[in-house]
């Protein structure tokens, strides 16, 4: 068994190359020689959201706080609240997000792969692209 204590990981920002708006990532795990899952908390202001990304194991949000969206290519944003969970499948491009007006928290889990990806970030998604609902 491994304890790790709330106080030894800092909250760390999500990097502009990767997220639209303020993001805040909390890690929860990340892969090595004993699994492949990855997890972390994210919390997005409002407006806040990732770029288009895909995961080659696929990836589970289980949404912790408020509302937001998730959406993948080619279809429309669909709101999700706490309690929700989606599963994103493999290889599925996708973004997720806060709605413009409310704060948005998930726990992200995903796999990698043999090569030790997880994600595979894309471009910035567009306010056209966020506001088409």
């Amino acid at each position: 068994m491994r304890l790790t204590r709330s106080n030894e990981q800092a909250t760390g920002k999500g990097p502009e190359a990767w997220f639209t708006g303020n993001v805040f990532i909390d890690s929860i795990r990340n892969p090595d020689g004993q699994s492949a899952v990855g997890a972390a908390h994210v919390r997005f202001t409002p407006g806040a959201r990732t770029a288009w990304h895909h995961h080659p194991k696929g990836q589970t949000l289980y949404v912790t706080d408020g509302i937001g969206y998730v959406t993948r290519r080619g279809g429309s944003p669909e709101a999700i609240r706490s309690g929700d969970v989606v599963y994103i499948e493999p290889g599925e491009e996708h973004w997720h997000g806060a709605t413009e007006d409310r704060y948005m928290a998930h726990v992200a889990v995903q796999e990698a792969d043999e090569n030790g990806q997880v994600v595979t970030w894309l471009e910035h998604v567009t306010d056209e692209e966020y506001s088409n609902q």
